[in-house]
């Protein structure tokens, strides 16, 4: 455990961004099962409403700096294929 004042600050607000972290993380992971369920089920209509939504998230995950931009790019990519090739 940090003795320092800004150490103790510095890990307090480590465990604030990994919650912040975790959590956009498990959202993201639960929009991407939402739309291979759709996919699965055949509904096209859902699933391209589903594949917006973690367009969005995933891209506000790549700003934020909980995905990198380019591992967020390519998820979003690997989706819109699943998508298209379903269509």
């Amino acid at each position: 455990m940090a003795n320092i004042k800004s150490a103790m600050k510095r890990i307090d607000v480590i465990n604030k961004k990994t919650a912040v972290n975790k959590s956009r993380k498990t959202e993201i992971k639960t929009y991407i099962n939402k739309f291979n369920s759709a996919l699965e089920n055949g509904n096209i209509e859902e699933a391209k409403a589903m594949l917006k939504v973690v367009e969005k998230k995933l891209s506000r995950a790549g700003i934020k700096n909980t995905l990198h931009k380019n591992a967020a790019s390519r998820k979003v990519s690997r989706l819109a294929k699943k998508l298209n090739k379903a269509v």
